[in-house]
Protein backbone atom coordinates (compact mmCIF):
# COMPACT_ATOMS: atom_id res chain seq x y z
CA UNK A 1 0.00 0.00 0.00
CA UNK A 2 1.41 3.44 -0.92
CA UNK A 3 2.61 5.55 2.01
CA UNK A 4 -0.11 8.31 1.71
CA UNK A 5 -2.86 5.68 1.64
CA UNK A 6 -1.35 3.83 4.58
CA UNK A 7 -1.13 7.09 6.55
CA UNK A 8 -4.78 7.88 5.77
CA UNK A 9 -5.91 4.46 6.95
CA UNK A 10 -3.71 4.72 10.06
CA UNK A 11 -5.24 8.09 10.98
CA UNK A 12 -8.74 6.78 10.30
CA UNK A 13 -8.29 3.89 12.72
CA UNK A 14 -6.86 6.14 15.41
CA UNK A 15 -9.65 8.72 15.28
CA UNK A 16 -12.39 8.24 17.90
CA UNK A 17 -14.72 6.95 16.87
CA UNK A 18 -41.39 4.88 -7.23
CA UNK A 19 -41.66 8.12 -6.26
CA UNK A 20 -43.07 10.86 -4.11
CA UNK A 21 -46.82 10.64 -4.53
CA UNK A 22 -48.79 13.84 -4.95
CA UNK A 23 -51.47 12.81 -2.48
CA UNK A 24 -52.72 16.32 -1.77
CA UNK A 25 -54.11 18.66 -4.37
CA UNK A 26 -52.85 22.21 -4.72
CA UNK A 27 -50.25 24.38 -6.38
CA UNK A 28 -46.69 23.14 -6.55
CA UNK A 29 -44.18 25.06 -4.50
CA UNK A 30 -42.95 28.06 -6.56
CA UNK A 31 -39.36 26.87 -6.13
CA UNK A 32 -40.12 24.10 -8.60
CA UNK A 33 -40.79 26.59 -11.36
CA UNK A 34 -37.24 27.97 -11.33
CA UNK A 35 -35.31 25.37 -13.29
CA UNK A 36 -32.43 27.66 -14.22
CA UNK A 37 -31.46 29.10 -10.83
CA UNK A 38 -29.39 26.94 -8.50
CA UNK A 39 -28.62 28.12 -4.98
CA UNK A 40 -26.32 25.13 -4.35
CA UNK A 41 -23.55 26.41 -6.62
CA UNK A 42 -22.81 26.98 -10.29
CA UNK A 43 -24.42 24.77 -12.89
CA UNK A 44 -21.61 22.53 -14.10
CA UNK A 45 -21.60 20.12 -17.01
CA UNK A 46 -20.51 16.52 -16.42
CA UNK A 47 -20.63 15.29 -19.97
CA UNK A 48 -23.81 16.96 -21.18
CA UNK A 49 -25.31 20.39 -21.60
CA UNK A 50 -26.91 21.54 -18.36
CA UNK A 51 -28.79 24.25 -20.22
CA UNK A 52 -30.52 21.69 -22.43
CA UNK A 53 -30.98 18.98 -19.80
CA UNK A 54 -33.59 20.90 -17.83
CA UNK A 55 -34.31 20.53 -14.11
CA UNK A 56 -33.65 16.79 -14.07
CA UNK A 57 -30.28 17.31 -15.72
CA UNK A 58 -28.90 20.14 -13.62
CA UNK A 59 -25.38 19.77 -12.29
CA UNK A 60 -24.74 21.12 -8.85
CA UNK A 61 -21.39 22.51 -7.80
CA UNK A 62 -19.49 21.40 -4.69
CA UNK A 63 -21.17 23.85 -2.30
CA UNK A 64 -18.14 24.31 -0.08
CA UNK A 65 -18.31 26.39 3.08
CA UNK A 66 -15.85 27.20 5.85
CA UNK A 67 -16.54 25.34 9.08
CA UNK A 68 -14.30 25.37 12.13
CA UNK A 69 -11.16 25.56 10.04
CA UNK A 70 -12.39 22.80 7.74
CA UNK A 71 -14.41 22.70 4.56
CA UNK A 72 -18.00 21.49 4.35
CA UNK A 73 -18.90 19.37 1.32
CA UNK A 74 -22.63 18.77 0.99
CA UNK A 75 -23.12 15.26 -0.41
CA UNK A 76 -26.93 15.42 -0.27
CA UNK A 77 -28.94 15.64 -3.49
CA UNK A 78 -31.52 18.41 -3.59
CA UNK A 79 -35.02 16.96 -3.18
CA UNK A 80 -36.83 17.98 -6.35
CA UNK A 81 -39.45 16.71 -8.74
CA UNK A 82 -38.04 14.99 -11.79
CA UNK A 83 -35.22 13.21 -9.98
CA UNK A 84 -35.00 9.47 -10.78
CA UNK A 85 -37.07 6.99 -8.81
CA UNK A 86 -36.65 3.25 -8.35
CA UNK A 87 -38.27 1.78 -11.45
CA UNK A 88 -37.23 1.85 -15.11
CA UNK A 89 -37.80 5.39 -16.38
CA UNK A 90 -39.61 6.46 -13.20
CA UNK A 91 -39.29 9.97 -11.81
CA UNK A 92 -40.23 11.68 -8.58
CA UNK A 93 -43.36 13.83 -8.58
CA UNK A 94 -44.00 17.03 -6.61
CA UNK A 95 -42.53 16.84 -3.12
CA UNK A 96 -43.40 20.21 -1.60
CA UNK A 97 -46.51 22.31 -2.20
CA UNK A 98 -47.84 25.49 -0.68
CA UNK A 99 -50.85 24.58 1.45
CA UNK A 100 -51.30 28.23 2.35
CA UNK A 101 -49.97 31.04 0.16
CA UNK A 102 -49.55 34.75 0.85
CA UNK A 103 -49.71 35.29 -2.91
CA UNK A 104 -53.23 33.87 -2.82
CA UNK A 105 -54.35 35.99 0.14
CA UNK A 106 -53.22 34.01 3.18
CA UNK A 107 -51.50 35.74 6.09
CA UNK A 108 -48.57 33.34 5.79
CA UNK A 109 -46.90 30.73 3.58
CA UNK A 110 -47.23 27.12 4.75
CA UNK A 111 -45.49 24.33 2.87
CA UNK A 112 -46.58 20.70 2.96
CA UNK A 113 -44.25 17.72 2.40
CA UNK A 114 -45.40 14.55 0.63
CA UNK A 115 -42.88 11.85 -0.28
CA UNK A 116 -41.80 8.26 0.23
CA UNK A 117 -39.15 7.79 2.90
CA UNK A 118 -36.69 6.20 0.44
CA UNK A 119 -36.62 9.07 -2.06
CA UNK A 120 -33.45 11.07 -2.68
CA UNK A 121 -30.55 10.95 -0.24
CA UNK A 122 -31.84 8.73 2.53
CA UNK A 123 -31.03 6.13 5.15
CA UNK A 124 -32.34 2.56 5.49
CA UNK A 125 -33.30 1.38 8.98
CA UNK A 126 -32.90 -2.33 9.85
CA UNK A 127 -36.61 -3.00 9.37
CA UNK A 128 -36.51 -2.07 5.68
CA UNK A 129 -35.79 -5.68 4.64
CA UNK A 130 -36.13 -7.50 7.97
CA UNK A 131 -39.57 -8.01 9.50
CA UNK A 132 -38.18 -9.20 12.85
CA UNK A 133 -36.26 -5.94 13.21
CA UNK A 134 -39.32 -3.93 12.10
CA UNK A 135 -41.54 -5.70 14.65
CA UNK A 136 -38.91 -5.07 17.32
CA UNK A 137 -39.17 -1.33 16.71
CA UNK A 138 -35.75 -0.88 15.09
CA UNK A 139 -36.88 2.20 13.19
CA UNK A 140 -35.11 5.37 12.06
CA UNK A 141 -35.48 6.88 15.52
CA UNK A 142 -33.33 4.10 17.01
CA UNK A 143 -30.38 4.47 14.60
CA UNK A 144 -27.03 4.99 16.30
CA UNK A 145 -25.88 8.58 15.82
CA UNK A 146 -22.34 7.55 16.71
CA UNK A 147 -22.32 5.39 13.59
CA UNK A 148 -23.92 8.11 11.45
CA UNK A 149 -21.30 10.66 12.52
CA UNK A 150 -17.55 10.14 12.55
CA UNK A 151 -14.46 9.53 10.39
CA UNK A 152 -15.26 8.02 7.01
CA UNK A 153 -13.33 6.89 3.97
CA UNK A 154 -14.41 7.74 0.42
CA UNK A 155 -13.17 5.14 -2.08
CA UNK A 156 -13.47 4.64 -5.81
CA UNK A 157 -14.82 1.25 -6.87
CA UNK A 158 -13.31 -0.43 -9.99
CA UNK A 159 -15.39 0.90 -12.86
CA UNK A 160 -15.87 -2.36 -14.78
CA UNK A 161 -17.90 -4.20 -12.14
CA UNK A 162 -20.64 -4.23 -9.57
CA UNK A 163 -19.41 -4.35 -5.97
CA UNK A 164 -18.76 -8.07 -5.86
CA UNK A 165 -16.71 -10.00 -3.32
CA UNK A 166 -13.74 -9.73 -5.69
CA UNK A 167 -14.18 -5.96 -6.01
CA UNK A 168 -14.49 -5.57 -2.24
CA UNK A 169 -11.32 -7.58 -1.66
CA UNK A 170 -9.42 -5.45 -4.19
CA UNK A 171 -10.17 -2.29 -2.21
CA UNK A 172 -8.00 -3.49 0.70
CA UNK A 173 -10.11 -1.81 3.39
CA UNK A 174 -8.48 -2.86 6.68
CA UNK A 175 -10.09 -3.84 9.93
CA UNK A 176 -10.99 -0.86 12.09
CA UNK A 177 -12.55 1.23 9.33
CA UNK A 178 -16.21 1.71 10.28
CA UNK A 179 -17.65 4.05 7.63
CA UNK A 180 -17.05 3.80 3.88
CA UNK A 181 -18.62 5.73 1.00
CA UNK A 182 -18.35 3.87 -2.31
CA UNK A 183 -18.16 5.98 -5.46
CA UNK A 184 -18.94 4.04 -8.60
CA UNK A 185 -19.56 4.32 -12.32
CA UNK A 186 -22.96 5.79 -11.36
CA UNK A 187 -21.27 9.10 -10.59
CA UNK A 188 -19.20 9.03 -13.80
CA UNK A 189 -22.37 8.41 -15.83
CA UNK A 190 -24.24 11.23 -14.06
CA UNK A 191 -27.20 8.92 -13.44
CA UNK A 192 -28.77 11.15 -10.79
CA UNK A 193 -29.00 13.94 -13.38
CA UNK A 194 -30.77 11.82 -15.99
CA UNK A 195 -34.54 11.63 -16.25
CA UNK A 196 -35.96 8.36 -15.01
CA UNK A 197 -34.55 5.50 -13.03
CA UNK A 198 -31.77 3.59 -14.76
CA UNK A 199 -31.69 -0.01 -13.57
CA UNK A 200 -28.25 -0.62 -15.09
CA UNK A 201 -26.71 1.21 -12.13
CA UNK A 202 -23.79 -0.22 -10.13
CA UNK A 203 -24.38 -1.60 -6.62
CA UNK A 204 -23.54 -4.42 -4.25
CA UNK A 205 -24.13 -8.00 -5.26
CA UNK A 206 -25.12 -10.54 -2.62
CA UNK A 207 -21.60 -11.97 -2.40
CA UNK A 208 -20.11 -8.47 -2.21
CA UNK A 209 -22.39 -7.60 0.71
CA UNK A 210 -21.52 -10.87 2.42
CA UNK A 211 -17.79 -10.28 1.94
CA UNK A 212 -18.09 -6.86 3.58
CA UNK A 213 -20.05 -8.29 6.53
CA UNK A 214 -17.63 -11.19 7.02
CA UNK A 215 -14.30 -9.45 6.46
CA UNK A 216 -14.56 -5.82 7.56
CA UNK A 217 -15.68 -3.74 10.53
CA UNK A 218 -17.76 -1.40 8.35
CA UNK A 219 -21.00 -0.28 10.01
CA UNK A 220 -22.03 2.51 7.61
CA UNK A 221 -22.18 1.81 3.87
CA UNK A 222 -22.87 4.68 1.46
CA UNK A 223 -23.44 4.57 -2.30
CA UNK A 224 -24.04 7.04 -5.12
CA UNK A 225 -27.38 6.00 -6.65
CA UNK A 226 -30.91 4.81 -5.94
CA UNK A 227 -30.00 1.67 -4.03
CA UNK A 228 -27.06 0.18 -2.20
CA UNK A 229 -27.73 -3.08 -4.05
CA UNK A 230 -27.50 -3.72 -7.78
CA UNK A 231 -30.84 -4.26 -9.50
CA UNK A 232 -30.41 -8.02 -9.87
CA UNK A 233 -29.48 -8.33 -6.18
CA UNK A 234 -31.86 -5.68 -4.83
CA UNK A 235 -33.45 -7.97 -2.24
CA UNK A 236 -30.66 -10.43 -1.53
CA UNK A 237 -27.92 -7.84 -0.88
CA UNK A 238 -30.24 -5.77 1.34
CA UNK A 239 -31.12 -8.89 3.31
CA UNK A 240 -27.44 -9.68 3.89
CA UNK A 241 -26.73 -6.18 5.16
CA UNK A 242 -29.87 -5.63 7.22
CA UNK A 243 -29.88 -8.92 9.08
CA UNK A 244 -27.18 -7.09 11.04
CA UNK A 245 -29.14 -4.47 12.97
CA UNK A 246 -25.97 -2.46 13.56
CA UNK A 247 -25.26 -1.81 9.86
CA UNK A 248 -26.66 1.43 8.43
CA UNK A 249 -27.17 1.96 4.69
CA UNK A 250 -27.10 5.43 3.11
CA UNK A 251 -28.22 5.79 -0.51
CA UNK A 252 -28.38 8.50 -3.22
CA UNK A 253 -25.15 10.22 -2.13
CA UNK A 254 -23.83 13.08 -4.26
CA UNK A 255 -20.15 12.33 -4.68
CA UNK A 256 -19.13 14.45 -7.66
CA UNK A 257 -16.23 16.88 -7.14
CA UNK A 258 -15.04 15.09 -3.98
CA UNK A 259 -11.53 13.68 -3.70
CA UNK A 260 -11.07 10.21 -2.31
CA UNK A 261 -9.69 9.99 1.20
CA UNK A 262 -10.52 10.57 4.83
CA UNK A 263 -13.27 12.94 6.01
CA UNK A 264 -15.46 13.59 9.00
CA UNK A 265 -18.95 12.44 8.00
CA UNK A 266 -22.15 13.83 9.49
CA UNK A 267 -25.50 12.26 8.53
CA UNK A 268 -28.70 13.24 10.34
CA UNK A 269 -32.01 11.54 9.50
CA UNK A 270 -35.38 12.78 10.70
CA UNK A 271 -36.63 11.21 13.93
CA UNK A 272 -39.46 9.31 12.26
CA UNK A 273 -40.91 6.90 14.81
CA UNK A 274 -42.07 3.67 13.16
CA UNK A 275 -40.42 4.37 9.80
CA UNK A 276 -38.02 2.02 7.96
CA UNK A 277 -36.29 4.92 6.21
CA UNK A 278 -35.81 8.67 6.25
CA UNK A 279 -34.55 11.53 4.13
CA UNK A 280 -31.14 12.50 5.41
CA UNK A 281 -28.75 15.45 5.22
CA UNK A 282 -25.15 14.30 4.79
CA UNK A 283 -22.03 16.43 4.80
CA UNK A 284 -18.31 15.79 4.76
CA UNK A 285 -15.80 17.99 6.57
CA UNK A 286 -12.21 17.97 5.37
Amino acid sequence: MAAPVALTIFLLILLPAHHALATAAGDAHPGYADTETDTCGPALDLGGSSSSAGAAGRRYGPGLEEYGGGRIVDITHAFRPGMPAYAPGATVGPIVRLKESMKNGSDYNLSELSMECHIGTHVDAPGHFNQAHFAAGLDVDTLDLEVLNGPALLVDVPRHTNITAEAMESLNIPKGVRRVLFRTLNTDRGLMWKEGGDMSYVGFTEDGAQWLVDNTDIKLVGLDYLSIASFDHACSAHVVFLKNADIILVEHLKLEYVETGLYMLHCLPLRLVGSDGSPIRCILIK
